[in-house]
């Protein structure tokens, strides 16, 4: 048995020395133990800790459009940054472990806080099945994925429903995003959701306008809590 473990380790290493693995941010190859961040890049991520402020910027932008518990981004999104390749490999470069890692990262991070206390459940914001196909996979669904590993919540992607394939938001003015995501959402088995505690998850928060019309559907189910956490905050 260890004779197998010791070609196993032995392969495995000369592999990463053909093909190595590299940070998503400065490209440079990972050591042992370091998935998608190298050490330098993670303790560089700007962080925004909102989770450990009361009444966050993140959650104010949610103030009276929810029946909102808690809200939170990791990290801060600007334009023109390296850690900007996150979520451009997450989204476009077909790297979807990238959110499964990110989505371990940002939940152990939180867990001490008591950010996820009570949550009875993870929404993933749902692709248009049309999206997902050309992708591949729903890159909000890998964060999710991510988190209920470090968690322990269960993850649903039955709930909510994507009717229209709508256009991207990134050129978009805030009135238009608010408008290309009218009605977009749908339920489905509402009642499994009765009285549960919701965690939404997306990857980028921007003006908010699609989470909200997401967590506004979920707000018709009777006694329903809603917080959110995405991975990143457009600054």
């Amino acid at each position: 048995m260890k004779h197998t473990f010791f070609i196993k380790d032995w392969l495995n290493s000369f592999l990463s020395l053909l093909f190595p693995h590299c940070c998503v941010v400065c490209g440079r190859p990972l050591a042992k133990g370091e998935e998608c961040l190298c050490t330098m890049c993670n303790i560089n991520l700007p962080r925004t800790n909102y989770h450990l402020r009361k009444d966050n910027p993140v959650e104010r932008l949610f103030w009276g459009q929810i029946p909102l518990e808690r809200a939170t981004s990791f990290f801060f999104y600007r334009k023109g940054s390296d850690f900007r390749q996150i979520l451009h490999q997450l989204k476009y470069g077909g790297k979807k472990e990238v959110g499964i890692i990110m989505g371990r990262y940002m939940a152990a991070e939180l867990l001490d806080s008591g950010f996820f206390e009570g949550v009875d459940v993870i929404i993933p914001i749902p692709l248009h099945k049309k999206k997902q196909q050309i992708r591949g996979y729903n890159q909000s669904e890998c964060i999710a994925r991510g988190i209920a590993a470090v968690t322990g919540i269960a993850v649903c992607v039955e709930s909510v429903v994507r009717r229209k394939n709508t256009e991207t938001q990134t050129r978009k003015s805030v009135f238009e995003r608010w408008e290309n995501v009218d009605g977009i959402f749908e339920l489905n088995h509402a009642d499994s959701l009765t009285g549960k505690h919701i965690l939404i998850v997306d990857d980028v928060l921007t003006t908010g306008a699609t989470t909200i019309a997401c967590a506004s559907r979920l707000a018709e189910v009777e006694g329903i809590r809603i917080s959110v956490l995405t991975l990143a905050m457009a600054d």
